[in-house]
């Protein structure tokens, strides 16, 4: 484990994929909500909840539960806390021909089954949590 600006940083696809997964696993986010390709890194720094992660090339990636194709950057980064990422940036969920930017993903507490997904224009859309579990 490398320390970098007070973070923990995870090289290489296996390890990073791994230390995304449970960053998501312990703060109560859906396990496939992040579904990465040749990850090169992911950063996490706890006093402040920043992660980050960086692969080699964009993914795209239809969750096919709720007919959803959702863009993921080569660099992803944003706040992570219980039930929570915000200030998102790198991930865009495709609206008809318009690909808006996800700013902040957020799943009930107390828990309803549903994860709420908001732009930077403000407008929310939810869908159930089962949706984004591993492997959808």
């Amino acid at each position: 484990m490398a320390e970098k600006e007070g973070g923990i940083v995870k090289k290489g696809h296996e390890e990073g994929l791994k230390m995304a997964i449970s960053l998501l696993e312990e703060f109560g986010l859906p396990l496939g909500l992040l579904p990465l390709a040749e990850v090169i890194e992911v950063g996490f720094v706890r006093s402040t909840g920043y992660m980050w992660i960086v692969q080699e090339k964009k993914v795209e990636h239809e969750f096919k539960i709720i007919s959803k194709t959702v863009s993921y950057s080569n660099e992803i980064n944003g706040y992570i806390e219980m039930k929570k990422i915000k200030k998102l940036h790198g991930v865009k969920a495709k609206e008809l021909v318009l690909w808006p930017p996800v700013s902040e993903i957020r799943v009930d507490d107390p828990p309803t089954g549903k994860i709420h997904f908001r732009s930077l224009a403000g407008i929310t859309k939810t869908f159930p949590v089962e949706a984004f579990a591993l492997g959808q």
